[in-house]
Parts: structure tokens; sequence; C-alpha cells
């Protein structure tokens, strides 16, 4: 290990968007090499890949990292045995650190190039409702190359590049250099462009209202640093988030920081407010107050909170008349001088239904108390979920403490540790897409992507502008999973079979590979070397990924995969195929130069690799008390925010110039359509949360030996309170069907009290596991939550993912359970 005790300089870290746009401005775009033919100095390279990896091994294991943080790998003749948790992981998670082995070697690995048969006997005319069901026949590399490359000549000929469709939302594996999207889109650039997402499922409503109005993104970017932030809060409040589930996995790596934020809050003793359905792991550990809201309440309950700080003169007027712009258009609406309604607590707590006293106190409080709101992602994905980070923000200006320590509004302390300090790091470059064309089609909001293929030439409106469905012929997919992560799921399999070709790249067989016409199959990140920052956000390592164990089968690096296509299709200067070695050199050298301009020495890359070992940056006694809208706070002049105004837009005059339906120039209270409150929970009256799994990324892990620490009677779990369980007749371990109009799933009931009644908690990205593959409707035997979620936009302006508003109901499943097959490769896979 290396490390570093000068002093570090502060910053405030790096977001994961952030650094995508930094380093698609440098413009690193080479591609490695992988099983096949030598290139120049790969077998140089890969001698001195295997000597490290060898020497590592034989002393304390091989390190290694995904999302579920750094590990160190035990091989054993050749095989990767067992993964130990890294010594300098204050939280590590062992259900997945223990089940990484099992992901190489997993029953669902895509063994060789296949290609579905009836794609293979007539091309694009074949019968394309027969993916998800039809015969795949095994190919050799060659054939398969050949067809991708037939397709892309083709395609661009007859339809041009808007008809190409390249996905992936970004959660491929973590690493510098292995970057399937990087590679994939180098080389669609390459071939003139294509038509890509914008947003993700995540946040695509936040990624559209906050930079209008606090001027960034905000969900991705550094938070408080979390010492000072414990220092300084009296009241904490974690509104729709369960951090200490959700800080188990990072974009890179993950330090695990996070925790060490709890662990301290639980000793200094701070009150916390939980508000959320589910009493959850957070709330239990801190022993916080738990309220519970029905689904969906969260803006009302916010204005209901603003009503009472403004007429018990409670709010901050110095500060919305310095930082804001716009609170005297908002207040009429606040008070119901505008439309007759008070927004008080009476009114909020008949929505929410919770007690109106309870909303009261809360806002005496906070106002009292130095309070830091800790807003999670899932309350902005529902319908009109702008409304509601839009109306945090307010309720954050009204308190007046944003840029305080331990006060004011954070959208991300829920993920990836994003409040760990910033350390000294050397920034690491990475694999990068190169200059897209100029002629480059807009991009298409990533929840709409059934939408796209349903309706070709249709326009429709996003965040004030007006864009257009292209007619996409050709899917390429690589690292990603969008039949899991994807709503209604049976609508998905519709406008699936519309595109003539679909290539997906994959390790696995997930639903996403079975609905394709060629499967590709790419690496493991244990397959591979690579290199890698620890920490989102603190960047405080450096780990060397070296390769555990050989390629399995005929798998092959995602970037090799590219580098070929590319050589096929004449692009192989241009793409800049190099070896890993040389590559990962290159990644490294750039944070020697970061750290030499800091006065910090870290070892020469020969050194390092060959140790096999860990740098590690220190961090400053000035980053740990790092303060978000510090800054802009101490002079808003010189420190503006990215709005219009560069201030916080509590009335945003360009929201307003658009002219949307149930969209004014302020936050507003707008009932959804699914929900509790509405008319369809006569006939549906369970609310569906659909929250992310514990012990998973998403998808990924699924197929694992993790899957034994939750699955009941094999099955994904779904939490149901006790009175709703008693009235169907569900006890626990039960095996229920789950459903309403659009689906059906079947998944093993927990019963739990510390639920409201009347919602049932099913954790996405189960695999979907069909009982008639390729057949709309068909019931999920294992339990996948996108069976039964709705694929409507949040609005206008966010066109995003609105996977709670959702409403199902629950039986009891008296039939001969159905086996399991979503983890078994279809025939001849």
């Amino acid at each position: 290990m290396y490390k570093n005790g000068k002093a570090v300089r502060s910053c405030a870290g790096i977001s994961r968007r952030a650094f995508l746009e930094r380093t698609l401005a440098t413009g690193i775009g080479a591609v490695v090499a992988g099983p096949g033919a030598l290139i120049p100095g790969q077998a140089a390279a890969a001698q001195v890949a295997a000597q490290a990896a060898q020497g590592a091994a034989a002393s304390k294991g091989v390190l290694t990292a995904a999302h579920w943080g750094v590990m160190r790998a035990v091989v054993e003749n050749g095989r990767f045995v067992k993964a130990l948790p890294f010594e300098k992981d204050p939280h590590p998670v062992p259900q997945m650190v223990d089940g990484t082995p099992s992901l190489v070697y997993a029953p669902s690995r895509v063994k060789y190039p296949m290609v579905r048969k009836g794609f293979l006997e007539k091309g694009p005319k074949s019968d394309t409702s027969e993916r998800g069901n039809g015969e795949f026949v095994r190919v050799s590399w060659d054939q398969a190359l050949d067809l991708v490359v037939r397709e892309l000549k083709r395609v661009k000929a007859e339809f041009g590049p808007a008809s190409f469709y390249v996905g992936d939302m970004g959660w491929r594996s973590s690493a510098r250099l292995h970057n399937p999207r990087a590679a994939l889109t180098k080389l669609m650039n390459l071939h003139g462009g294509y038509t890509a997402p914008v947003g993700d499922y995540s946040t695509g409503a936040a990624q559209a209202i906050l930079p209008r109005v606090v001027g960034g993104l905000e969900v991705y970017s550094p938070q408080s640093a979390w010492p000072g932030m414990v220092e300084a809060a009296e009241l904490v409040v974690v509104w729709g988030a369960d951090p200490l589930v959700t800080l188990n996995i990072g974009f890179a790596p993950p330090d695990h920081q996070g925790f060490q934020c709890f662990e301290a809050l639980k000793a200094k003793g701070t009150p916390v407010v939980v508000i959320d359905p589910r009493k959850t792991e957070t709330a239990a550990y801190l022993d916080a107050e738990w309220v519970a809201p029905r689904p969906q309440s969260d803006t009302a309950i916010m204005l209901g909170i603003a009503h009472t700080l403004y007429t018990e003169k409670l709010h901050d007027e110095k500060f919305l008349k310095e930082y804001t712009v716009g609170f005297e258009k908002f207040v009429p609406y606040l008070t119901g001088q505008s439309d007759g309604q008070p927004k008080d607590a009476d009114w909020a707590a008949n929505i929410a239904q919770i007690p109106a006293d309870k909303i009261r106190d809360l806002a005496r409080r906070m106002a009292k108390k130095r309070t830091f709101i800790m807003a999670g992602w899932s309350i902005q994905r529902c319908e009109n979920g702008e409304q509601t980070y839009w109306m945090a923000a307010v309720l954050a200006s009204m308190l007046g403490q944003m840029g305080l320590p331990g006060g004011g509004l954070s959208y991300g302390y829920h993920y990836s540790s994003s409040c760990a300090p910033a350390a000294t790091a050397g920034g690491l470059l990475a694999l990068t897409a190169g200059k897209p064309p100029a002629n480059m089609p807009p991009r298409i909001p990533a929840a709409r992507i059934a939408d796209m293929l349903f309706n070709p030439g249709k326009e429709f409106d996003f965040n004030g502008r007006k864009l257009t469905y292209p007619d996409i012929r050709m899917i390429l997919w690589g690292g990603g999973n969008p039949f899991s992560h994807h709503q209604d799921r049976n609508r998905l399999i519709q406008a699936w079979r519309k595109p003539e070709v679909v290539v997906i790249q994959e390790p696995w067989w997930t639903s996403t590979a079975r609905f394709a016409d060629i499967v590709l199959p790419a690496t493991t990140p244990f397959e591979r070397n690579d290199i890698d920052n620890c920490g989102d956000y603190s960047r405080q390592f450096i780990i060397p990924m070296h390769k555990v164990v050989e390629p399995q089968f005929e798998s092959r690096n995602d970037y090799d995969i590219a580098a070929d296509l590319a050589e096929r299709l004449g692009y192989g200067s241009e793409f800049g195929r190099k070896d890993e070695i040389t590559l990962i050199k290159s990644f490294y050298e750039a944070a020697v130069a970061d750290a030499k301009k800091k006065n910090i020495d870290i070892p020469v890359f020969e050194d390092f690799w060959k140790s096999g070992d860990y740098v590690e940056f220190p961090v400053s006694d000035k980053a740990r008390k790092w303060v978000r809208f510090a800054s802009f706070r101490e002079d808003p002049n010189m420190e503006p925010l990215g709005t219009p105004s560069g201030k916080i837009e509590i009335f945003s005059t360009a929201i307003a110039g658009f002219g949307y339906e149930n969209v004014a120039g302020h936050p507003m209270w707008i009932a959804p359509k699914e929900w509790l409150g509405g008319e369809l929970a006569a006939k549906w009256p369970l609310a569906l949360i659909s929250q992310h799994p514990k012990y998973r990324i998403h998808s990924q892990m699924n197929d694992s030996t993790a899957r034994d620490a939750y699955a009941v009677q094999g099955r994904e779990p779904i939490e149901i309170n006790a009175a709703d369980a008693a009235k169907r007749g569900i006890k626990n371990n039960d095996v229920v069907r789950v459903f309403n109009d659009r689906g059906q799933l079947l998944a093993g009931a927990v019963v739990v009290e510390d639920l409201l009644p009347g919602v049932v908690r099913l954790a996405e990205g189960g695999w979907y596991d069909p009982d008639q593959p390729g057949k709309p409707g068909a019931l999920c035997k294992y339990g996948s939550a996108n069976q039964v979620t709705q694929d409507v936009p949040t609005s206008k302006l966010g066109q995003a993912s609105v996977a709670h508003s959702a409403l199902v109901q629950i039986e009891k499943f008296d039939k001969p359970l159905p086996p399991v097959t979503a983890f078994t490769p279809p025939a001849n896979g």
C-alpha cells in the first residue's frame, strides 16, 4: 500500500456525470485487445499483468473491485474461489462480497456467440414476435461479428444514423477502461451517429427540474461532508430514503464512508425523523421518529409544513429576499388566495393521512433547530415527481439554512457516500467515446424507450423543447438490462418487436439477452485488467484491478468486440486500438501528474502495478467541514447558481412559459392518477413500492449466491402489512400472486408490522421469469416488480419514470408452484 501523509487541498469531489463530461473533453478513446490475434506490445503487457496478479495472489489475494466494494480475490488452481473484504473498507457487505465468485461461474453465463434461429435464417425479415422464446444457435465469433457488421451497414444506408438506438443507462461494471458504453458509442460515433438516451431511471424528474431551480443536477453532486454535518445538525429529516440499504453500493467501487455518518449521528444522539411508509432499516438503527404517510403525498406534506412556517412567521425572510426569486408569486398559492384552498396542515393531513398536529410540530421543530433534510430519489419517481423536488427546495429556502453547516437540503446523501470528504486523489482518466459527429440525432428521455419504439415520427414535449421520436431499426446495448429497469414489461415486450435487429453484449442470460437477435458473450470484471478510484466522491484510493481469472468459455471484453467491429467497418485506425496495460498506464499517469501539482508523491506506474496494491490519499480538516452551497451563501453575486437569475428559483419564468397543463411557474400539489387517494384504489387497493434491493445493484447479482440471503421459496420477497395479510389469508413465507391490469407475478410473502397498511414493498431488479416466454401477459414466476408498474411519464418536464405510482392486488397462490427458471440459460445457451 502506498500512502502519502502530506496536507491535502480541499475540494468538493466530483459527480459521476461531471466526471464523464470531463473525460469526454479529454478525448482518450482507445480500446483494448482481448482473446485472439496479438497486437504490438500485447504479449509483453500480458506477461507483466500475469506476473503481478500471481504475486498478489500468492500473498493476500488479487485486488479487484465492483459496485459493492473493493475486494481481494483468492485464486486456487486458476479458479476464483473466495472474495475477502478490503481491509480499508469500514463497512463491507459480506453477502455481496461472498457472492462475487459465483458470478463468474453462474449457470446463467453466456458461453458463446449466439444468434436467434429465425434471425439467422431470415435476417431482418424474421418474425420478431419470436424474441424471448425463439431458439438460439451457436455461431463462431467471426460469423457473429460479420452479421452485426452487415446490419450496421444496411441500416445506415437504408435509414440513417437516427435509426440506431444505443442504450445503457450507466450501470455497467465498475472501472475506468472496460466501459461497454464508451466503446460501443465510440464505434457508433465513427459510424455516423446514433440515437441515445438522456437522463436515467433513477433521477429523471430531478435532472429536469433541479437545474432550473438550483442550477445543477444535485442528485449526483458532492454533498456536505458528513463530519461537519453531524457536528452541527440538531435535527435530521430523512425523507423517502433508506441510506443503510442504498449505501451498500456505488457507481465507482464504494468507500462506504456514508455508514460512518450514520454511526456518528447515532453516537451523538441527534434527533432524526424518517418520513416513509416503511419503518426503514435506517429508522430502526437510529431509533428515529417514524412518520408514515400515504405514498405520493410528499409534496402536500411539504406544502403543509411551508404553510405553518409562513403563517406563524417562522420562515427566513432575509434568506428568501437575498438568495431566492419568486417567493411572492408562490405565496398566493400557499395561502389559498389564488385558488380558495389554503395548503395548511389540515389540508395536507387529509391527503397524506397523517395527523395535522404532526405536520405543524415538525414545521416548528425544523425552524427552531439547525435542520438537515435528506431527500431520497424515491419521492421524485412518481407522477409529477418534479413538483416534489421543487417543493423541497422551496421548503429548505424558507428555513433559510442552505449553505450552513448541518443545515439545508441534500438530494443525494443516501447515494454512493456522496457525503464523504474529498481526498487529494489524482484524478484518473478513463475510456471515452470520442467526439460525436456534427449531425448527432437528438437524445430521447431514457424512460420513454417504449413510446419511442411505438411512435416513430410522433412529436412530444420535453422540458421546454419539442422533439420527435425517431424510427428505430437497430438496437445495440452493452452493460445494461432494459427488460429489468423499464416499467410495464408487457408493453415493452410488444414495443421491442418493432426494431428489425437487436444486438446485446452480456456476460449473463438476462431477460434483455433472451429478447435479442444476436448475443455476444462479454467478460466479467474479474476476467480482465483495469483500474479505478475507490469512492465516487472521496476518491481516496486508486485500486489496481488485476485480472483474477482467465475469460470463461468464449467471452471477450466489450472493447475488443467494438474494436473488431470497427476494423471490419474500416474504422480501425480511427478507433485506436491499444493493449490494456498501455491504456491503464495512461490513465494512472494522469493521476501522477495531478498529484505532482499538489506536491504529493505516488509511485510510478510500473511499481504500482507490480505491487498489486492500492494508493491512498489523505483528507484535510477543511475537506471534512466542506458545506454545499456555502460559497453561494457567502457571496451570491460572485458565486451565483446556474439558474437564469443566479438564485434559487421558487418561481421559474421559463417553466411558466412552457404552457404545460397542470404545471405552473411554482411547485404545486397535483393529485396522481394512480394512488391510494384516487378512484383506482377501489379496484387495486394496495400501493406498490419497488425499492432498491439490499444485496444487489438493480438486477446485478440476482443470479449469484447472494440471493440466498433474501429469497422466499426461491422467489423475490414482498413485504405486506400483517393486517393486509390476514385479510387475504396470507402467512409469512407463502407464495402470493401480485397482479393488476398490466401484469402478474409470484413472490414470497414477508409479513411485517412496521409498514403502512395498504402498502406493499417488492424490490426492483428481480429477473423476469415468464411461464410463457416471449408472450405479453405471462406470469413472472420469480417476482419482477416491473410486471405491474406503469409506463407513463412523470410530466412533460422530465418525461421520467413513475415506478412508485402503481396499485396492485395480492392473493395467496394455491396452485402447484412452477419452477423458477430465470437463472437457467435457454436451450443451447
